[in-house]
């Protein structure tokens, strides 16, 4: 999942305000020694932490249903993950660097959710939209601070931008064949005695008849205004 959040951060970064200019976008580590290597301006977006969003953990199970209605598959609620990344522009000078930032700001605000069908891969087929924060929290963890003292490089003007995505919990397992003969009740008698009542069943024209009676229930309440 992660490779397909930077997919589409690349495409959102380098398709937006930055459209043409030929600007790069990184996931590199910003060390010093990759910042010596760079001959280009460029605007590095590094996926610093990585923790689950506990708020957001479900319990139980959804059901997968084919064309019939019938329950086909189980699936686990998904477990979301927020991935922070530092957003940072490297150019020759710090003008430039912060017309970069300021592009990327621009490009990036409007997007505080990104909608299922725009996503890649694994990711879109879940169906869920993604939400983007963007500058309003940082890591539990980790400041700004620390994170540039372990790249061994200075403090620089960045963006800290998340993206919350859902990761599967668990794969999807195959639900159980429908029931097709119905439920039969038998009564005993006590103490071993002769039965009470005589067998009930519900036989397969009876299931039938209550699943048209429920599709028909259900067709009326979608032509309802």
């Amino acid at each position: 999942m992660m490779h397909e959040v930077d997919e589409v951060l690349k495409g959102l970064i380098g398709g937006g305000a930055l459209a043409g200019s030929g600007i790069d976008v990184s996931f590199d580590v910003p060390t010093r020694d990759w910042a010596a290597r760079r001959n280009a301006p460029v605007v590095n977006a590094y996926l610093y932490d990585i923790r689950e969003d506990v708020s957001r953990r479900q319990r139980g199970r959804t059901s997968l249903r084919d064309d019939r209605a019938v329950v086909v598959r189980h699936r686990r609620p998904p477990r979301w993950f927020r991935l922070s990344y530092l957003v940072t522009a490297w150019t020759k000078t710090p003008q430039d660097e912060h017309r970069l930032l300021s592009a990327v700001l621009a490009t990036l605000l409007p997007h505080e959710l990104l909608p299922a069908e725009e996503l890649p891969g694994a990711l879109g087929r879940l169906g869920l939209a993604v939400p983007v924060a963007l500058g309003d929290f940082q890591s539990e963890a980790r400041s700004l601070a620390d994170i540039w003292s372990a790249l061994g490089g200075e403090l620089k003007p960045s963006l800290d931008l998340a993206v919350t995505v859902p990761f599967p919990a668990h794969p999807d397992y195959d639900a159980g064949p429908p029931v097709t003969e119905g439920a039969t009740v038998r009564l005993g008698g006590m103490d071993g005695g002769p039965p009470r009542s005589a067998e009930r069943a519900h036989r397969p024209h009876h299931v039938a008849a209550a699943r048209a009676a429920r599709e028909q229930a259900a067709g009326s309440r979608t032509e309802q205004p």
